[in-house]
């Protein structure tokens, strides 16, 4: 029993860590000690040519049935009237919290355990779709946001390579004749945000991206933006764009994102220092405003675990300020996860899962071939 709680606790301080990687809040002196790898990168090839031909590849994809951790529904969730015609493809966040390596090996069991519980709780409000994809990889591990070593980099080029190679076989299995939806959360944003620059910005298949859900990571409008090959998300029955939104409760103290934030570069190769960002309001579908917790269709309140979970309506409120951080009221109770400075990156998506839910439908339905 001691076992299992002392476990159990070791889980918690994980999951939060986890949430608090990608943007890098906690880079200091002994949090690089604690988890920048101190192995030597090793240089990996890329993963075999047909390898996503395996499901065991996928956390989430087509045939999977009551398995699939993207089908389950929290409970007071509404079921689609009929399903939503298109294919989402998911990038799930760090779920990696090892130094032994700057690359997460895809047989690893407790960052796949991890891997699962966060697609359950973050690509489920996408699950009306007909087909929903979520590919395991080679994630960079947590260090790999503490530090500016070259290995850093490299790692996080590993990772992308597989989640370019995911999502060509993602390309090569859909219909294309449906229209595609791409979201990913926190280093899952990132990586989409490069693939939206080399798969989509300037090509044909961006009349098929009914829309893109870079959530969890920030979006300057100056430096990332023009890159996406996307506009903005302005109204809530656009199609063919980008939401993207980082939550912060009251009083807010975005100082330590801001300041990782001024010294990345964007995706022009700038630094993003002084630059506006894209700020997405996800109970109006709209960039920048407010709107009441009125407005809120549901808030899905976790368990202390991150496994189940309840649909409250009407909880949270939301607000884009000047500073681009999307401000949520006073602190909700959600849970053990909340970051310093009133944070709620682990929670981005379940504060607002009916609503993106419903937002997501909406733009596939205003989506033409």
């Amino acid at each position: 029993m001691v076992r299992k709680f002392l476990y159990l606790i070791v889980f918690l301080i994980v999951l939060v860590i986890a949430g608090f990687v990608a943007l890098r809040f906690w880079a200091e002196e002994l949090t690089e000690i604690a988890f920048v790898p101190s192995a030597s990168f090793e240089s990996q090839a890329p993963l075999v040519a047909n390898v996503y031909d395996d499901p065991a590849m996928w956390i989430s994809r087509p045939g999977k049935g009551a398995s699939d951790p993207a089908r389950w529904m929290p409970g007071g969730a509404t079921a689609a009237a009929a399903p939503v015609k298109a294919a989402v493809f998911f990038i799930h966040p760090t779920s990696y919290l090892a130094k032994d390596r700057w690359n997460a090996p895809i047989e690893d069991k407790e960052s796949s355990g991890r891997a699962e519980i966060m697609v359950r709780g973050l690509a489920s409000p996408f699950n009306s779709s007909e087909e929903v994809w979520a590919p395991r990889y080679r994630q960079a591990a947590f260090g790999a946001f503490l530090t500016d070593v070259p290995e850093a980099r490299q790692a996080l080029d590993v990772a992308y390579g597989d989640v370019l190679q995911s999502f060509d076989y993602f390309l090569q299995t859909t219909d294309p004749k449906v229209p595609i939806v791409l979201a990913g959360h926190s280093q899952g944003a990132q990586h989409l945000m490069r693939l939206l620059r080399d798969r989509v910005a300037g090509k044909p298949l961006a009349r098929r991206i009914s829309a893109a859900y870079v959530v969890g990571w920030p979006v300057s409008l100056t430096h990332d933006l023009p890159a996406l090959g996307l506009p903005p998300c302005t109204a809530p029955d656009q199609s063919g764009c980008v939401m993207s939104w980082l939550s912060f409760a009251d009083p807010p103290d975005p100082a330590m994102m801001a300041k990782a934030y001024d010294r990345r570069p964007g995706l022009d190769g700038q630094l993003l220092a002084g630059s506006p960002m894209l700020c997405s309001n996800p109970l109006t579908g709209g960039t920048g405003g407010a709107a009441p917790a009125g407005a809120n269709l549901g808030t899905m309140v976790p368990d202390i675990l991150l496994k189940t979970g309840k649909i409250v309506p009407a909880m949270i409120p939301a607000s884009c300020g000047a500073d681009g951080f999307l401000t949520i009221g006073p602190a909700p109770e959600m849970g053990p996860f909340v970051l310093p400075g009133n944070n709620y990156h682990v929670y981005d998506i379940p504060l607002f899962w009916a609503n993106l839910r419903a937002d997501f439908a909406r733009r596939v339905a205003a989506w033409k071939p």
